[in-house]
């Protein structure tokens, strides 16, 4: 995987909005959610395991996420995630948000004028 360019402190806020995406495709395990990050940023960012399990941990005391062991049928066991209808409202929220961010950040940083 190849390391990130961006500074972790401009992911830090976003993780909890990126790993619920990842669910929304469907359940998955912390490994498979690192590889999906990376896949999906075209291997620009790389979601590290502690980051990744305290955000999960915190998703998990919010209700926004459950968690369930699997089956071992494919090797060893392992722990799934699942997205819940609080974490489908979360995702949303946050998503509004970072765009709204987003934009006023680049009117500022840009001094762009006001539409």
């Amino acid at each position: 995987m190849a390391s990130s360019s961006i500074s972790s402190d401009y992911m830090r806020g976003s993780l909890d909005p990126i790993i619920l995406r990842v669910l929304l495709d469907g359940d998955s395990y912390g490994y498979e959610i690192i590889k999906a990050v990376s896949h999906n940023s075209g291997g620009i960012y790389e979601l590290k395991e502690p980051s990744l399990y305290t955000s999960l941990k915190r998703l998990e005391a919010l209700s926004c996420v459950t968690s369930y062991w699997g089956n071992e049928s494919q090797g060893g066991r392992r722990k799934y995630y699942r997205i819940t209808p609080k974490g489908r409202q979360l995702y949303e929220t946050s998503l509004a948000q970072w765009k709204q961010a987003r934009d006023l950040i680049d009117q500022l940083i840009e001094r762009r004028a006001q539409p």
